[in-house]
């Protein structure tokens, strides 16, 4: 066989070889084969949570048992921990910060395991007076707040938005107005602002029951109601109320609240906790649930969210730092009901 023969046909063999490592589309076989294998297992509890700081009290916990075979798979940059946690099966994801890395988390895991229920937990900040850094919040529906549309100077509230009438923007849920935040205004009136106005707009989803590239639109989203019947039973329980020698007015709570909002903004500002507060009824304020919620209400997958609450988001001392004091203890306390939220589920 000639030198340029024997070449074609080496090249051959290792485009064969190549191929057999790629099946189901981008994901190597040898993957697919572990997904296979892990889904056999199933269904199990999807457990979302955003940083590691807040993943390592879960891991770290004598509730988590990890699989002894398969304790875990990487994919597409995260790690999909597999085990249980109170005896129920669970697969364990951390996303990294944000709505997309959130986004992309939970719809990974929605897509390549057989998941029948989505549980996210973190830290937040609070916009509710009544509460305190430590509580723990659930809320029964959550809304991205970062979704807007930027009116232009000189319009009000009496002018349509572009676009509006095509159904792609609307007025219905409400805008924020920068004059009224004006600093120094006299006798209470509000003087003009060239940034005027932002109206918040629900998220475009297409379930997928609908028909492809049919949107629906989407704003306050419910948590599941059975999730949310078990939460309202999870009652008294002993949470941290010390970091060293700081401790907190009171111990922490567990509260049932209306509801919470996630947007790529982390809020330290008393006049934005007070809007979305008043605005919304918000109690919790963080980075990611929205986009759990979102993409869950877009798989038909039920969920809800536990927010441990680390700082007031700007409501605080000027000097403050609430939560570089006591993010650590929020993470632990959102552990604490976790644990006692996923006892409670059945098996």
């Amino acid at each position: 066989m000639g030198c340029g023969m024997k070449l074609v046909s080496l090249g051959f063999l290792i485009l064969l070889t190549g191929c057999s490592t790629l099946i189901d589309g981008a994901i190597p076989s040898s993957t697919m084969k572990k997904i296979r294998e892990i889904n056999q297992k199933g269904p199990y509890l999807g457990i979302v949570v955003p940083n590691s700081y807040e993943m390592s009290p879960l891991l770290q916990s004598s509730s988590f048992v990890a699989d002894k075979k398969l304790p875990y798979l990487d994919f597409a940059g995260r790690r999909f921990r597999i085990g249980k946690v109170e005896s129920k099966k669970v697969i364990i994801v951390m996303t990294g910060l944000s709505m997309l890395n959130a986004g992309i988390a939970t719809e990974l895991l929605l897509s390549l395991f057989r998941v029948k229920g989505v549980v996210h937990y973190g830290i937040a900040g609070n916009a509710n007076s009544q509460l305190q850094i430590g509580d723990v919040t659930i809320p029964q529906y959550w809304a991205h707040t970062g979704l807007w549309n930027w009116e232009r100077y000189g319009e009000g509230v009496n002018d349509a938005l572009s676009l509006e009438s095509s159904g792609d923007y609307t007025r219905s849920i409400g805008f924020l107005n920068y004059s009224d935040y004006t600093v120094g205004k006299t006798n209470g009136n509000s003087s003009a602002n060239l940034l005027n106005s932002v109206w918040y707009q629900p998220e475009e989803i297409f379930p997928v029951n609908g028909t492809p590239e049919v949107r629906q639109h989407a704003f306050w989203v419910p948590v599941n109601s059975n999730y949310f019947s078990i939460a309202q039973k999870i009652g008294n329980i002993t949470l941290g109320g010390c970091v060293n020698s700081t401790c907190l007015p009171r111990k922490p709570e567990v509260f049932i609240v209306e509801r919470g909002c996630s947007a790529n903004v982390f809020v330290d500002n008393v006049a934005y906790r007070q809007f979305l507060n008043t605005k919304f009824n918000v109690t919790p304020i963080d980075m990611e649930s929205a986009a759990v919620a979102l993409i869950s209400l877009q798989e038909g997958i039920p969920f809800i969210a536990i927010r441990g609450l680390s700082d007031l988001a700007g409501g605080g001392s000027a000097v403050s730092n609430e939560a570089g004091i006591f993010a650590s203890l929020a993470a632990q306390n959102s552990v604490d009901v976790l644990l006692k939220f996923i006892a409670l589920l059945p098996l």
